[in-house]
Formats: structure tokens, C-alpha cells, sequence
């Protein structure tokens, strides 16, 4: 594995890259000859702002190495396009895969970028035809692009809606097909799943994602999480989150410090009961939350 120093916000990300990926990872890089668990997701995985992501949390309560393979604006697309990072899942445990957006994957109307898959780099000619009115050279980011489409008319982002939805299960099934190992499907994000169109949540993350698309992946799983933000960590706002001044409009939207400790406690158990190995090992690390959809008392 090759791997750089690097700062950025305070906070010393150690990015590394693992043999065989062209991917940047946050470190410190582990060494994958013995027993781990990999955790494959976005920004929220890699921990962005936060000292100790549900990864090093876990990896604490766990007493075994967890592998951060959380990529910064990268999705499912990034992730099966790179040997070096199903190679890691398919030596590990178990791999937890972090359920990311629908808009980030090149389909039949736009391509994204291989690996930063936030950004837009084409639009399609069925595109196109469909938003004839829209000059495509002046989009860059795929978030962008679907706010443009939307507020054109929103009778043809149906389309736009609905191949971007079908592109999802059909490549979270490949992927969870190519790892050929045991996979724990993690829903964290500020909503639950049910919310996905309820019209206060707009264009929420992870997006367009609902109950149902990820249901229509449990026969294929060892488990899904499902871990909202609750209430409480809400609350915290970016309170012990690190950051420049200039992210923090990035660190608001992404989950803090107390998110993560929910998340890791939700994780928890699961992942005790795939490795019983380490079933009779005591909690040391992870704070107490819950994986479900109501709020921590």
C-alpha cells in the first residue's frame, strides 16, 4: 500500500491508498494480512470534520481492525470500477457498505466521473432531447444539475427520477454480488428512509433512496442498519466537529461527533453476531445509541 501525510481543517486525515486502488482513503493505512472489516461508503464513512469516525470507534469496541474505505464524493460507481477495493471486501469478515445516493452513477442520461463521482461529465443525447432548453457545458456537479432539471419541470424529472432509481438497485446488486462475502447494508443519514418523498426533505441524501429500494436488497444482505440522525445528535450541531471556517456549510450537513457514536453503537451488535469470535468481548469504545428509526431517550 502507498500512502501521504496530509492536514486539512485541523484534522490529520493520514490519506493513504491500498495496493491495487486508485482511490484515497483516510488512514492510517491497516495492514489486511489478518482477520478485519472493511466499511465501504462517502463522506460520512471517511469521517469528514470529526477526529473519530463509527469506524475507529468500532474498531475499539470490536477489538479487531476496521478498514476505512470511506472516499470523499464517491459512490457505488467508484467502488466496482476499482479491483484494489473488492479485493479488501473480499478478504474481510464482513464488509459494511454505507448507502449513498442515486444521483452519483452514470446511467442511460448522464455519466459522472470514475472515481469522484459527485461530478457531472456529459449529458446524454436522451438528455438532451428531454431539457433541450438546457446548455449542458455550464454543469459540473451532478447536485447541480438535478436542482437545474427539476426546477425546469418537474413532470419530466419523473424520468430523470426513475432511471436514476433503477441504476441504484441494479448496481447496489452487483456490488453486493461482486464482494461475494458477507455485507451489512448502513443506512446513515439525517432522514430515514420512509421520508424519501415527503416534500420537506427535497433532495435530501442520501437521494432518492427509499424504504422500498432498499428493502428489495435484504434477501441479498447479512443485515441492514438503519440509523437516522436522531434528535439529540442533531442537537449538537457541529459542535465537536473541526473545520474551517469557510466548510462550515459542508460540516452542517454532515453527521458529528455524537452521530457517529450512534451509529457505531448500532453497528455494534450486528457485527458481534457475524464474528462470534469476538461475541463475548465488553463494549470499550462505542458510546450507547440504537439503530432504529425513533429517537434515543
Amino acid at each position: 500500500m502507498s500512502f501521504e501525510r496530509g492536514r486539512h481543517s485541523g484534522i490529520d486525515y493520514r490519506p493513504c491508498r491500498y495496493e491495487g486502488s486508485r482511490l484515497d482513503f483516510r488512514g492510517p493505512p491497516k495492514a489486511l494480512d489478518g482477520d478485519y472489516i472493511a466499511f465501504l461508503g462517502g463522506t460520512e464513512t471517511y469521517g469528514r470534520f470529526v477526529e473519530r469516525p463509527f469506524c475507529a470507534l468500532l474498531e475499539q469496541a470490536l477489538g479487531g481492525a476496521c478498514v476505512n474505505l470511506g472516499c470523499m464524493n464517491s459512490g457505488m460507481d467508484a467502488f466496482l470500477r476499482d479491483p484494489g477495493v473488492i479485493d479488501i471486501c473480499r478478504g474481510a469478515q464482513a464488509t459494511v457498505v454505507q448507502i449513498t445516493g442515486a444521483q452519483n452513477m452514470t446511467n442511460r442520461l448522464y455519466s459522472v466521473h470514475p472515481r469522484r463521482n459527485d461530478r457531472f461529465i456529459k449529458a446524454s443525447e436522451l438528455l438532451h432531447r428531454l431539457y433541450r432548453e438546457i446548455d449542458f457545458t455550464e454543469v459540473h456537479f451532478t447536485g447541480h444539475m438535478l436542482r437545474l432539471l427539476q426546477q425546469k419541470d418537474d413532470g419530466r424529472f419523473d424520468i430523470v427520477r426513475a432511471e436514476v432509481k433503477t441504476v441504484w438497485k441494479a448496481r447496489v446488486r452487483e456490488l453486493i454480488r461482486t464482494i461475494d462475502a458477507p455485507v451489512v447494508l448502513l443506512w446513515a443519514a439525517r432522514r430515514s428512509p420512509s421520508a424519501a418523498g415527503h416534500p420537506a426533505e427535497g433532495m435530501a441524501e442520501p437521494r432518492f433512496v427509499d424504504r422500498d429500494m432498499v428493502e428489495e436488497m435484504r434477501p441479498l444482505v447479512a443485515d441492514i442498519i438503519i440509523c437516522p440522525e436522531s434528535a439529540k445528535a442533531r442537537a449538537w450541531g457541529t459542535m465537536g466537529m473541526t473545520f474551517d471556517p469557510l466548510d462550515r456549510t459542508a460540516a452542517k450537513v454532515l453527521p458529528g461527533p455524537a452521530a457517529h457514536a450512534d451509529i457505531a453503537a448500532a453497528l455494534e451488535g450486528p457485527l458481534m453476531r457475524l464474528l462470534p469470535e469476538r461475541g463475548d468481548r465488553r463494549d470499550t469504545g462505542c458510546a450507547q445509541g440504537r439503530g432504529n428509526e425513533e429517537e434515543p431517550s
